[in-house]
């Protein structure tokens, strides 16, 4: 009995010790008024212990009432952990216009937006609230051409925003089609990235693998089942990530999951090799549905929803705009529609590589027996792809270099006889491949160059590859940013979100980050990377601060550490639109 009251006892201690954070609603209380049809007064009613960022707070008028905003009086802010703050409830003031022409009642959509964090360690998201406020416009006034181009080029400043925020308000305010249909080509345009080209030989070894009796129909149904596995899978990692800012699939690049993930493409290359043939088994096939749910449906969605999850775990725009739309609004539904149409048009180059790969089997001989060698040597080339995020780079090389010989040897790489082309491939294969070995015994990681250290002392290709590379200095927590920050204060900097199992990071550094100009550019900043790899607890309290739902993300501050919100960059970006991006920073 002792014993259970002391336990009782330690529990309401412990959980009694922990801040209660609350609820957006009750930490803000915005409300809006029209006092002598000339003014709008807004104010945030903040609770305790509660404060509001200066330059989260926005105030806008929608057009298309004939009134807009004539200037704006905000209350005096305080410098607060090196950001400019409102400890107290704000009011601010706006003074109102009108066009030439306008006359009578006006009913105003006015809006506000703003954004805090507690004292106790969390911060909200931003929110917007939307009063709709009746004006009398006879008692307003209506400025002259300069005041008004003034107080243009002001309200462009305020509601300058990201990318993806663009893209939220956008699913706030379209129409449900548009907004779907936006989402399918923002799809189109993800299949291009390195997130999705892995799925590319998963497919088709898939298909593959059924067998020689595969149709051009069942290739069709299996294409389908893999990409609307997928497209579920994104949807509801993406709405949990929305609603709770918890990111799945980042939680799946954990190393035994990767392992685990690897193994099985490494089992799937031994059935494509003929050591044995994957099918489900005949008495679960039957419980199912023997008519409905033949054997290889059930595998391929399977493989469809975990290649979502496990092997494209990467942040574009459109992505993170419709995360940021579920987390202001929490309208899961309309969000998680946008998230299934856009994962629809990821996936249909998918289906037309299904299917191409159904309508081109060759017919049963020794070409089928190549072909399913080829698909296999595919998939072990993705199983050693997807160890690049948690093994050592030198092993990862080994691993191809050994890949490429033994699928030379298999093509004829060291045999007198057979076709000329097929020879040829084969020879060219094996002398890269050795060439790797070769240079991976020698300490060279490189896939491009193995053999650059016969040019130079090692010594020297290590400052070479050193300097190839943009330097970042590394935080994986919030105390270690702020440290950093401030130490830096004073200075441009660029904050980079990037991890170990991200294609687009990757991407990024090889291509982006190498550029010469862009190298040169960035040496006016100081460069952190927040390395996500981890996925720890210190990891996603960084992510959240900064409404960061997976890398890669760059966010920028000036030389007063405030955040430049609207010249985040969410996903891949291309050399020359990121340095016409860093030069207006």
């Amino acid at each position: 009995m002792k014993k259970i009251i002391l336990f009782v006892f330690s529990s309401i201690l412990l959980f009694g010790a922990q801040p209660k954070f609350l609820m957006p609603e009750e930490a803000f209380k915005p409300t809006a008024q029209v006092n002598n049809n000339t003014q709008i007064e807004a104010k945030i009613e903040i609770a305790k212990d509660i404060y509001l960022y200066r330059d989260a707070v926005k105030l806008k008028i929608k057009e298309g009432s004939g009134i807009s905003i004539k200037d704006i009086k905000s209350p005096k802010s305080v410098e607060h952990d090196g950001d400019m703050v409102y400890l107290d409830s704000p009011t601010f003031v706006v003074d109102l216009k009108k066009e030439s022409g306008v006359s009578g009642i006006k009913t105003v959509e006015f809006e506000l937006t703003y954004q805090g964090c507690s004292e106790q360690g969390l911060c909200y998201e931003p929110y917007t609230n939307s009063f709709k406020l009746d004006v009398d416009s006879s008692k307003l006034g209506s400025s002259d051409e300069k005041s008004t181009q003034k107080v243009e080029v002001k309200q462009e400043i305020i509601e300058e925003v990201s990318e993806s925020d663009s893209i939220a308000n956008t699913i706030k305010s379209g129409n449900i089609i548009v907004i779907l249909l936006t989402f399918l080509g923002f799809g189109l345009l993800l299949a291009l990235t390195p997130c999705v080209f892995p799925m590319i030989p998963i497919i088709s070894g898939v298909i593959i693998s059924q067998g020689e009796g595969i149709t051009t129909r069942k290739a069709f149904a299996l294409s389908i089942v893999y990409v609307l596995s997928m497209a579920v899978a994104y949807t509801i990692a993406g709405v949990l990530a929305g609603l709770f800012g918890s990111n799945l699939q980042a939680a799946l690049q954990t190393p035994w999951v990767i392992y685990s993930f690897s193994g099985v493409f490494v089992v799937l290359a031994m059935s494509m090799f003929g050591f044995f043939e994957l099918k489900v088994p005949s008495f679960l096939v039957e419980k199912v549905s023997s008519n409905s749910n033949p054997s290889g449906y059930i595998g391929v969605a399977i493989m469809g929803f975990l290649s979502a999850l496990i092997v494209g775990p990467c942040v574009a725009a459109p992505l993170a705009g419709a995360l940021v739309y579920i987390g202001q609004t929490g309208d899961a539904v309309l969000g998680g529609m946008a998230l299934f149409s856009m994962s629809i048009g990821m996936g249909l180059p998918l289906i037309v590589v299904g299917v191409s790969a159904g309508k081109f089997m060759p017919k049963p001989g020794a070409w089928m027996t190549m072909v399913s060698a080829v698909f296999g040597v595919m998939m072990l080339g993705v199983a050693v792809w997807m160890l690049e995020r948690i093994v050592d780079s030198q092993i990862i090389t080994l691993l191809y270099s050994v890949l490429g010989i033994g699928f030379a040897i298999y093509l004829g790489a060291l045999e007198r006889d057979g076709h000329i082309f097929k020879r040829t491939t084969a020879v060219i294969i094996f002398i890269y491949s050795i060439s790797l070995f070769i240079g991976v015994m020698a300490g060279s990681s490189s896939m491009t160059k193995p053999l650059g250290f016969l040019n130079s002392s090692p010594s020297t290709v290590d400052n070479q590859i050193l300097s190839s590379h943009v330097k970042f200095e590394k935080v994986t927590s919030v105390k270690e940013l702020d440290t950093l920050l401030a130490k830096n204060s004073g200075k441009k900097i660029m904050l980079d979100f990037s991890a170990d199992w991200c294609a687009s990071c990757k991407e990024l550094d090889e291509i982006t980050f190498a550029d010469e100009r862009v190298k040169v550019k960035l040496g006016e900043f100081v460069l952190i990377r927040a390395d996500l790899t981890d996925n720890e607890q210190a990891q996603k309290e960084l992510s959240k601060k900064y409404g960061v739902f997976g890398p890669p993300v760059m966010i920028f501050f000036d030389e007063n550490l405030k955040v430049l919100s609207a010249k985040t960059i969410v996903g891949f970006i291309e050399p020359d639109e990121f340095l016409a991006h860093l030069g207006k920073i």
